[in-house]
């Protein structure tokens, strides 16, 4: 344990960042969660379910939780999943 008032401020302060980065980096992997999840088993709701997965990728990249590659990426792969089911549905 830190001894020192500035070292125990930024442990404090490291927890609570840590908490708020750990919120933001889940929403974003459970809305990619629900998205694929809607591409394999309801396809009508898939495109509202990408939306909102890019919305909470592009989220976490203001934030500073996530690299900007990284989301885009991500928002490609599944962008281009929900092409191929739909080309295969059709």
């Amino acid at each position: 344990m830190a001894n020192i008032k500035s070292a125990k401020k930024r442990i404090l302060v490291t927890k609570k960042k840590t908490m708020r980065n750990r919120m933001i980096k889940s929403r974003a992997k459970n809305a990619v969660k629900k998205y694929r999840r809607a591409l394999a088993e309801d396809m009508s709701t898939a495109e509202q379910q990408l939306s909102a997965a890019s919305s909470a990728l592009d989220r976490a990249v203001s934030k500073g939780v996530m690299h900007r590659n990284t989301a885009n990426r991500t928002k490609s792969r599944l962008a281009k999943a929900l092409n191929k089911a739909m080309a295969v549905q059709q």
